[in-house]
């Protein structure tokens, strides 16, 4: 039995780009010859988003959960991630990859991810390293950023904790919410601080992890940005003081 690769995907509003993105998936793994499903939670969209995703069920590996009411990035991210340690029979072989489904993300960095997991990597971690070409909000909070993370937080060998482009070993998952109370959520905190927190929370059932570098393609977004710099620069000053956050020196694996 191969491994398989959960591709998880939040969705909000994501008419225009979500289809497009499903098939340069695929075509990506059809071209590697690795198993994969894809698992999209469609979070309360108000646009054509169901109508899109619907026939794609029927072509694709494809599951669909759909929230009534906007539950937001975090709820929706931690669903995928329990959906798929449930579906997974091979734990220790299986990945979850974490993307964004405006297309910012790029499918092609895909086949590098998996050979750095088939390398035995428990965490390949996207690098953004285009900054300076980013939006102006993306670089005034990314200046923000780093003077409110201070580097012991974050994981060794990430230098990116807030880029959400990962893919993670799914027992290290599996463990990570193993250590949540029953009943309780993993995630609270959302965008950057969410993509901190999900780290913070895997850290210490990772053996190695290693680092990708990712250029963001801003230019793909076919929807006005929905990134406001100081509600991002306020949750992660939330995040920060979180008691909940692990930090990695505490008890890495």
């Amino acid at each position: 039995m191969r491994d398989v690769i959960y591709v998880t995907l939040p969705v909000h509003n994501e008419e225009h780009t979500i289809g497009v993105l499903m098939w340069k998936i695929r075509k990506v793994f059809a071209e590697l010859g690795r198993d994969f499903r894809i698992l999209v939670v469609d979070d309360a969209s108000t646009d054509g988003t169901a109508d899109v995703l619907e026939p794609y069920r029927r072509v694709l590996p494809l599951t669909v959960f759909r929230h009534a009411t906007r539950r937001g990035y975090a709820a929706s991210l931690e669903r995928l991630i329990r959906e798929a340690a449930t579906m997974s029979r091979y734990p220790k072989r299986d990945a979850v990859l974490v993307m964004q489904a405006d297309f910012t993300d790029g499918p092609e960095m895909i086949p590098e991810m998996l050979r750095r997991f088939q390398g035995g990597a428990d965490l390949v971690a996207g690098k953004s390293v285009n900054v300076r070409e980013a939006p102006r909000a993306v670089r005034f909070a990314r200046l923000g950023a780093g003077m409110i993370v201070k580097p012991q937080a974050t994981a060794p060998d990430v230098d990116d904790p807030f880029c959400g482009f990962r893919l993670y070993r799914l027992v290290a998952l599996k463990r990570a919410l193993k250590d949540v109370p029953n009943g309780a959520a993993m995630l609270h905190h959302e965008g950057w601080a969410c993509s901190l927190e999900l780290l913070s929370a895997v850290t210490p059932h990772l053996r190695s992890a290693t680092q990708v570098d990712i250029a963001t393609d801003y230019t793909r977004r076919y929807r006005r940005s929905r990134f406001r710099a100081v509600s991002t620069l306020w949750g992660l000053l939330k995040a920060s003081r979180d008691p909940r956050l692990r930090r990695p020196a505490e008890g890495q694996a």
